[in-house]
């Protein structure tokens, strides 16, 4: 298939990121095309948008690809939002999720329905990543009772087990539901049985979302039919990839992608460990969340990291490795969480005992550096997880020899399903375990991030930005998505706590000693997410902390929820409000360092739109928005007051830098335009430096006739006094600074004057500077 774009299809410059939804459809998405056009971006960047099961506030979870989603608005709302794009002169990205689907309602998915009404006889066996050889395929929806299948009743020639409706195969209805049961291609189980016993490969541990087999040609064509046929008539202008990281061959599954829409602008959901280089595949880059740990890094003081240490050594009352920590919650996400996937694994090492190969398989797993291991360089961090799988079990030496021996050869089964298992392994270990149990310092605990990092320097992000540059260039760059921790304005408030560690010292003692939590580890977490939300309604807070202490699984749990802990976590939520001297101190210090938060936000916002790559704005982030984590960071967007604020921004002078927000909207708009009506001035990288004794304070770079400055470290920069004599080496040509319209003729440029207004700035040479210093 060929792709023929429409000869005004915009270039991929710059992205908004609306979560289309049930209640936010396709025909709402369409109303904001003529502001998104106004802000600056050149596509809309949309949710998933095929059919998905029943009432999904995400799309994640598709059940049909064949159409859009009904409740959507269906293929008549595409067209009607196709159509106010292109009269605003935007374009399109769609996000696909080859990985998986919905199966929590069967009769929503016709393939699932199909292969559980007829098993390996179904024309859709080869969809799902079935083991047929291990008997019925297990479906974990019972109670946890033994006498669950009491409940089993048969009615219009289904079984029906309280809300939930399951085909029953030709010939087998006869007899009473049990029987009936019994004589099925698929087996009603505990949903306990779900993490250990189940006989298809799901998304991580979520047993409603079953894997898909992409790999095999006829299953891609019929899931990507749709996608492309939008690609080839130049209606969808770039995909985004969701979590290329379980499919079996990334590498061959996207080379097919490319082959079949070879002029889109494709990214994927590739999460990087800390120095880890994608690898050379054929797609434009990432979705950014490389990205996202340099550029909110530079606003973190590296300085502290020695204070934040020994404060979290006090809270928890010992030193905590963060090696170690990972270690230890990813061998329980593999052992627990992923023992279903374990134990297939385990039983593929045939050569090895069967409680030695899976030991040896959940340490490897546990070891392993990165999400997975890709040609050339998987040997490597291969390598490097036996070293660490042996050391911590010397005991496993043999088995650890003879599985890693399997894993180096290519055309073995074990080794081709053991990537997809550790990436697994390492998004609920760390991602979803890790990040809430270590809590020395929770503005680095982010996705994509690397928490024993503490801080990145001028320099470092200078590295990582020109390398970027080279490289992938069209790499998309975000600080906020649907699955980050913390929005990128809550990160950046958290990052001024690094410059006031004694003083936070101070107040978390006191805080934990007035409203005490038997877990100190997530009482520290909780205040520092309080602090950086705050204010924020109650119940958003109380939302929060039971999820992230479920996840965190250590007081409490998903599984198994301890009421007394949880009661005692929402009573310190409840005392941050009900408590008087306690709400007291708690909005006096949010309001104290909110300043300090608004610059480093400001900061961040412009180094990510300005820098290499593609930027993408999160729906709403282009003002202040503190968020938390999924599905807070999902509620309703005001548009109607950005609208209003950007045409008052449009006819007025440059706002404060307030609690509106507008000096925001303004760095956002302004860059975003410059991008997209002058993208001359952004098609290199070099660091700017700055001269004088608050150098350090700065970051500059200049993107080949566009200069972006940012401020970083506010606190320390006021404490010395302010910029003084220091100074920034301007092109010769007369500039204009976006946020001001102030003028400089270049040259040496104090930054106490550069900077008099806002904490960045953003230079572009005019027109007639630029003709007159050629």
């Amino acid at each position: 298939m060929s792709s023929t774009p429409r000869p005004d299809a915009p270039r991929v410059g710059a992205t908004y990121r609306v979560q289309v939804r049930p209640g936010f459809d396709l025909d709402t998405t369409a109303e904001l095309a003529d502001y998104l056009a106004d802000l600056g971006v050149t596509h809309l960047y949309g949710a998933p948008l095929l059919t998905a099961t029943p009432g999904s506030a995400h799309g994640y979870d598709v059940v049909d690809h064949r159409a859009v989603n009904p409740e959507l608005g269906g293929e008549a709302a595409r067209q009607r939002l196709l159509r106010a794009l292109r009269a605003a002169g935007l374009g399109l990205v769609v996000d696909i999720v080859p990985n998986h689907a919905g199966v929590a309602v069967p009769a929503a998915n016709p393939a699932w329905w199909d292969v559980l009404r007829r098993g390996r006889d179904s024309a859709y066996a080869a969809w799902f990543d079935v083991d047929w050889d291990r008997g019925r395929l297990l479906l974990p929806v019972l109670a946890d009772s033994p006498d669950a299948l009491d409940d089993l009743k048969l009615a219009d020639g289904e079984l029906r087990y309280h809300e939930h409706r399951f085909p029953i195969a030709d010939g087998t209805g006869d007899g009473d539901p049990r029987q009936v049961h019994d004589r099925q291609h698929y087996e009603l189980v505990s949903w306990r049985r779900g993490d250990a016993e189940l006989t298809y490969r799901r998304f991580f541990a979520v047993s409603d979302l079953a894997g898909l087999r992409v790999e095999d040609p006829e299953v891609f064509a019929a899931t990507h039919e749709l996608v492309l046929r939008w690609a080839a008539a130049g209606e969808v202008d770039g995909i985004r990839v969701d979590h290329p990281d379980g499919l079996r061959d990334p590498s061959a599954y996207l080379a097919r992608l490319r082959a079949a829409a070879p002029d889109a602008w494709l990214v994927v959901e590739k999460i990087l460990e800390y120095g880890e280089e994608l690898p050379d595949w054929p797609v434009d880059g990432t979705t950014g969340y490389d990205a996202l740990a340099a550029v909110c890094g530079l606003f973190v003081d590296p300085d502290a990291q020695g204070d934040f240490t020994a404060l979290d050594t006090h809270l928890v009352g010992r030193h905590t490795s963060w090696q170690d920590l990972t270690h230890d919650t990813k061998l329980a996400a593999a052992t627990r969480l992923l023992a279903t996937e374990l134990n297939r694994l385990a039983a593929l090492a045939g050569d090895v005992e069967r409680d030695a190969a899976r030991a040896g398989l959940a340490e490897l797993a546990a070891a392993f550096p990165v999400y997975r291991g890709y040609p050339p360089h998987g040997a490597r961090h291969l390598a490097a997880a036996r070293a660490e799988a042996g050391r911590r079990r010397p005991d496993l030496t043999a088995a650890l020899d003879a599985l890693t021996g399997r894993l180096r050869d290519p055309d073995d089964e074990l080794a081709k399903r053991f990537p997809q298992f550790t990436g697994a392994v390492m998004a609920k270990g760390v991602e979803d375990t890790a990040f809430y149990r270590w809590s020395r310092f929770v503005a680095l605990n982010e996705v994509g991030g690397s928490p024993a990092h503490f801080g990145v320097p001028p320099a470092e992000f200078h590295r990582f930005a020109a390398a970027r540059q080279v490289r992938w260039p069209a790499s998309m760059t975000t600080l906020s998505t649907h699955d980050t921790k913390r929005s990128e304005d809550v990160r950046a408030r958290l990052a001024v706590l690094s410059e006031l560690p004694g003083r936070w010292a101070d107040l978390i003692g006191r805080w934990t000693v007035r409203a005490p939590l038997p877990d100190p580890a997530f009482a520290h977490l909780l205040w520092q997410t309080a602090v950086g939300a705050w204010p924020i309604e109650r119940e958003r807070l109380h939302a929060y902390v039971e999820k992230a202490a479920r996840e965190a699984s250590a007081a409490t749990s998903w599984a198994d929820p301890d009421p007394v802990f949880e009661r005692a976590m929402h009573d310190v939520v409840d005392a941050m409000y009900d408590d008087r001297k306690l709400h007291a101190e708690l909005t006096a210090f949010a309001a104290e360092i909110a300043p300090a938060g608004w610059s480093n936000s400001l900061g961040q916002k412009l180094v990510q739109l300005a820098m290499p790559g593609v930027p993408d704005t999160y729906q709403g982030t282009e003002l202040w928005d503190n968020s938390l984590v999924d599905p807070d960071n999902r509620r309703p967007v005001d548009f109607a007051v950005r609208r209003e604020l950007l045409a008052r921004l449009d006819a007025g002078p440059p706002p404060p830098v307030d609690a509106d927000g507008a000096a925001k909207l303004l760095v956002v708009s302004r860059t975003l335009r410059l991008r997209r009506d002058r993208p001359e001035l952004f098609t290199g990288y070099r660091p700017v430096p700055a001269h004088g004794r608050a150098g350090r304070h700065a970051l500059a770079f200049d993107r080949g006739g566009a200069v972006a400055v940012a401020t970083r470290l506010p606190l320390g920069l006021a404490r010395a006094g302010g910029w003084g004599d220091t100074t920034l080496s301007l092109p010769v040509h007369e500039v204009t600074d976006l946020f001001t319209g102030r003028s400089y003729s270049g040259g040496q440029t104090l930054l106490a004057d550069l900077l008099a207004t806002y904490p960045v700035a953003l230079l572009a040479p005019t027109a007639e500077s630029v003709e007159a210093s050629s």
